[in-house]
């Protein structure tokens, strides 16, 4: 269980998180949702503990996750493996070892900054590779690929970090829509098969639909919905994407595939 307790960051006299309470149970599938600038990927930078909390507590278990410092924190990360929506990949090298770079944060020897992994580590890769359609272009180099063959390589190279949490941080964002899918596929296939919890920022409400289990709503840096997607409702998306839309949009929201262009500008910072 991932447990948040008044969970706040500030930047300055910006709020970008504001006391958010969240239980995320071990193998839910969660999509976060809110206008850029709501605090989504915030929150999630917290969680991974890549920014320190002003405020409050993240909890797993029996571990204070806020207060971990040193190797403890650098296990954690392991546990809570990251997906970017810039991939993150060193396009110079090949995708194998894009992928094996995932197992640094196991590994104690400086040998691994030499590329000295072992056959295990290998077979590691190779199989997340092979689940993610991609163990073809095992030797191809990461820059020659597309936008979305470079995020299953990034997801390969988080599940050999075995990680107990993945954190996807508009992980389709870039991406044209059949690749998009792929790689929201491929998450809730590790989801089901593995059991591994999954938190999502996602734009369109359409996807997180579709393969989230439940929906948590930011707005400003507070949580404002949480639930599942079919107690979404028209009043619940003003709150999500604020007063200036529309009821005519926010309806449409709740139908068309996409998000309208609108439900992505800024929200105002809470200062």
């Amino acid at each position: 269980m991932l447990r948040l307790r008044s969970l706040t960051k500030n930047y300055g006299c910006c709020l970008a998180v504001d006391k958010v309470d969240l239980d995320i149970p071990a193998g839910q599938m969660v999509g976060v949702i809110g206008r850029s600038g709501a605090g989504k990927s915030t929150l999630l930078r917290l969680v991974n503990r890549l920014a320190d909390p002003t405020g409050g507590d993240i909890l797993h278990g029996d571990t204070r996750v806020s207060a971990l410092r040193g190797q403890a924190l650098r296990r954690w990360r392991a546990d809570c493996a990251m997906i970017f929506q810039q991939f993150n990949l060193v396009g110079r090298l090949n995708v194998i070892t894009n992928v094996l770079v995932g197992r640094l944060g196991r590994r104690r020897s400086l040998g691994s900054l030499f590329k000295f992994f072992d056959s295990r580590e290998r077979g590691m890769a190779v199989t997340a590779l092979r689940r993610l359609e991609m163990d073809h272009l095992a030797l191809q180099r990461a820059e020659s690929l597309s936008g979305g063959q470079q995020q299953r390589v990034a997801i390969a190279r988080a599940m050999v970090q075995e990680p107990k949490i993945i954190l996807a941080d508009e992980p389709i964002a870039s991406l044209d829509p059949k690749s998009a899918a792929q790689v929201m596929e491929a998450l809730k296939a590790i989801n089901a098969e593995q059991g591994l919890t999954v938190i999502c920022n996602l734009h369109h409400l359409h996807t997180a639909k579709a393969f989230c289990h439940r929906i948590v709503g930011l707005a400003q840096g507070r949580v404002v919905f949480d639930g599942p997607a079919e107690q979404l409702d028209l009043a619940a998306l003003r709150e999500v994407y604020g007063p200036g839309q529309g009821m005519e949009e926010l309806s449409a929201m709740l139908d068309q595939p996409e998000l309208p262009a609108q439900a992505y500008q800024p929200m105002p910072a809470v200062c």
